[in-house]
């Protein structure tokens, strides 16, 4: 990754297909939800089996992260963004025109791949973009970060429309005329970067993927299986191994996946660690204030995603017009534990919601509070872990803060899950059981957001306001908060 002092004169409308790039991979975890039963139906699954529509998608894509942000380290952003959206297409090819169960999960893998390729590259174009103007980089990071939320949202209302107006298949095939026009357009707006001299770790990006993508597999089946159920523990000794395989290549490598003293990073590290606690208590609650939305209050899937809007609104809002100013004058640090206590805080409000409870009382401002906290924290958080890393291993650094969310996102749901589980959650015929399940996963996502405020207080370093994020000021850009 290079970074230029003249700016380009295409980067706002390449942020635009960087920022659609974001939507697109946060919109397929989240538009397959009402499309759900009709795939059961179809295509002969078993209602065991079919949250792997989701599964198959999300371990692909958290485990293959590194690997992606290596590739595109090595060869070049705008190549490896290109590739990816065309691995994207060919996966939602098959998702959508798969007779049967196997085959489908191998589409959403696909998917979970092109994805993988995508992010980190992304994010690598955006600090080519703008990492060398420090005014602008907070105002990029926001408009990308106000994507997530924005494909979310628009998830839960394409999965709806097109499942009721149209027919399932149509949830994966709207990414393709996407793909095509990204693809189409890339060559002209993105920047090009010529390839890097080194290899690939062809073994390490294996270890990796293979124990991450274990580790997850384990969690996500947990609540199912069992967490005291001999076959969950086989299964995280068996990803644990394979990550520690992978940590010991990498020490010993000339030219690893990941050279592991990137971690000694001022702030790398941090940050990491604030985004995979914020994702840990983010998932969680949009996931069962869904639930909560549907199945206590009885509100339909498009009623449900309405009721989602406010809380988009707020989280766009404040991400491209309030936080970056409130950054430049504050810095990543204050931004990102202050963030995080309004997210714990709005969570905690959350948590005392009632069997015969009310949108307006119950649901609307307690997660108008969460997306201010969201807000807050996210953008900082994400460009502090991206800005800390030198400029040829932007790549990584994406590929690693990706990595952190995803992993973040699937261990919360999953401990979420089982908390829920335990306090009832899963009778469906109880609605106060129900309840009071949703309300222990608020507590506990709350408790997540509270504990990634206090680490972030402690353990991120201070700089001069925006600085932190975006290097300003010093001999070397990349790295956040040294002055």
């Amino acid at each position: 990754m290079s970074v230029s002092n003249a700016p380009d004169p295409r980067r706002w409308a390449a942020l635009a297909f960087i920022a659609l790039a974001q939507f697109m991979v946060i919109m397929d975890t989240s538009i397959i939800g009402v499309a759900l039963p009709e795939m059961r139906t179809d295509l002969g699954f078993t209602q065991g089996d079919l949250s792997w529509v989701f599964n198959a998608y999300v371990i692909a894509f958290g485990g293959l992260l590194l690997l992606g942000g290596r590739l595109s380290d090595l060869f070049g952003a705008r190549r490896v963004f290109s590739l990816g959206w065309a691995v994207l297409a060919v996966g939602s090819l098959v998702a959508g025109l798969a007779g049967e169960v196997w085959v489908e999960l191998a589409g959403r893998a696909v998917q979970g791949a092109g994805s993988a390729l995508i992010a980190p590259s992304a994010l690598t174009l955006l600090m080519t973009l703008f990492g060398g103007n420090p005014r602008e980089l907070p105002k990029a990071f926001a408009l990308y970060g106000a994507a997530a939320p924005a494909g979310g949202t628009a998830g839960v209302f394409l999965g709806g429309v097109i499942t009721e107006y149209a027919s399932w298949p149509w949830v994966f095939y709207i990414n393709i005329p996407v793909a095509l026009l990204t693809l189409a357009v890339t060559p002209r707006l993105m920047p090009a970067a010529p390839p890097a001299r080194g290899r690939v770790d062809i073994l390490g990006a294996l270890t990796v993927t293979a124990g991450l993508g274990t580790v997850v597999y384990a969690v996500v089946r947990a609540p199912e299986a069992g967490w005291g159920a001999a076959s969950t523990w086989l299964l995280l000794a068996a990803g644990t191994v394979l990550t520690g395989l992978f940590v010991a290549l990498q020490a010993r490598l000339r030219e690893p996946l990941m050279r592991l003293t990137i971690l000694r990073t001022p702030n790398l590290a941090a940050a990491n660690l604030a985004q995979l606690l914020l994702a840990g208590a983010w998932i969680p609650m949009w996931y069962f204030l869904n639930l909560y939305l549907q199945q206590v209050l009885g509100l339909g899937a498009f009623a449900s995603g309405s009721a989602l809007l406010p809380m988009t609104g707020a989280i766009m809002l404040m991400m491209i017009v309030v936080a970056p100013r409130l950054q430049e004058r504050f810095g990543a640090r204050t931004m990102i534990g202050t963030g995080m206590l309004a997210l714990s805080a709005g969570m905690l409000w959350l948590s005392f919601v009632r069997p015969d409870g009310g949108y307006a009382v119950d649901v609307l401002p307690a997660s108008l509070v969460a997306a201010v906290g969201m807000s807050l924290a996210f953008v900082p958080s994400l460009g502090t872990a991206i800005s800390a890393a030198r400029p040829e291993e932007g790549g990584l650094a994406s590929g690693i803060v990706n990595t952190s969310y995803q992993i973040g996102s699937a261990l919360g749901l999953a401990a979420m899950t089982a908390v829920a589980a335990a306090r009832g959650a899963e009778e469906l015929d109880d609605v106060t059981a129900l309840t009071d399940g949703f309300s222990a996963a608020f507590l506990g996502a709350a408790a997540i957001a509270a504990a990634g405020a206090l680490l972030a207080l402690a353990t991120l370093r201070t700089g001069g306001g925006a600085a932190e994020a975006t290097g300003e000021g010093g001999r070397e850009p990349a790295v956040a908060g040294t002055r």
